[in-house]
C-alpha cells in the first residue's frame, strides 16, 4: 500500500490527483490557466469539491480557454450563474472573465504566462522536506510576493493561500511530505 500526504481520503479521484498531478511541475499555459481558476474557486470550500465539479467546470468555461473566457458575453455569465454543475458564485465567476484577460495581458509582457510564474523560483522547484502537515504552510512570502503582484494587476481571488494553493498544485513548490511515496527522497 502506497503511503501518501495526509491530506489524501479515500476517494480514488484525490488519490488519482495527489499520485499523478499535485506538486509535479506545470509549464504548459493552458493548464497553468485551468489550476488558476480552479484554485480561485476553491477559495473556502474543500479541493474535493472542486475535484469533483471539475469536469463540469471544463464543460462550462469552453475547457479552460482562457481566449475564449477572455471574450464573455453577459449571457455567457448569466448561463454560468444557472449551472448547478459548478460553483455559482458570482463574484468568482466575474473574476474567471476577469483573470482571463489578465492572463493574456501577462502573456503578451512576458511571453507566456509560464515564464513569468516560474520566474519566481528561477524556473526550478521548490523541495520541501516537511514531516508532518503542521510543518506544510498555508501562505509564504514567496506566496504573499506574487499574490500582491498579481492583485497589483487587477487578478480577483487570488490572495496568498489560493496563491500557495496553485503554487502547490502546478509544482512550484512540492511539499509531499517527507512519508510520501511522491517525495523526491522517497521516489
Amino acid at each position: 500500500m502506497k503511503n501518501r500526504c495526509f491530506w489524501v481520503t479515500d476517494s480514488n479521484l484525490y488519490k488519482a490527483y495527489h499520485d499523478n498531478e499535485w506538486g509535479e511541475p506545470v509549464f504548459d499555459d493552458a493548464t497553468l490557466f485551468e489550476f488558476l481558476i480552479l484554485e480561485t474557486f476553491q477559495a473556502g470550500l474543500s479541493w474535493i469539491t472542486i475535484l469533483n465539479k471539475r469536469e463540469n467546470f471544463r464543460k462550462a468555461f469552453d475547457n479552460f480557454d482562457f481566449e475564449k473566457i477572455s471574450k464573455y458575453p453577459e449571457s455567457k455569465y448569466e448561463s454560468l450563474m444557472l449551472d448547478a454543475g459548478i460553483i455559482r458564485n458570482k463574484l468568482k465567476i466575474r473574476s474567471a472573465i476577469t483573470n482571463a484577460q489578465l492572463f493574456i495581458e501577462i502573456q503578451k509582457e512576458f511571453g507566456s504566462f509560464s515564464d513569468f510564474i516560474w520566474s519566481y523560483v528561477n524556473n526550478k522547484p521548490i523541495i520541501n522536506t516537511f514531516n508532518s502537515k503542521d510543518e506544510v504552510p498555508a501562505t509564504t512570502l514567496l506566496s504573499d510576493t506574487i499574490s500582491k503582484d498579481l492583485k497589483k494587476r487587477g487578478f480577483k481571488f487570488v490572495g496568498s493561500t489560493v496563491i500557495y494553493a496553485f503554487m502547490q498544485a502546478i509544482g512550484m513548490v512540492n511539499d509531499h511530505t517527507t512519508d510520501c511515496f511522491k517525495h523526491p527522497t522517497s521516489c
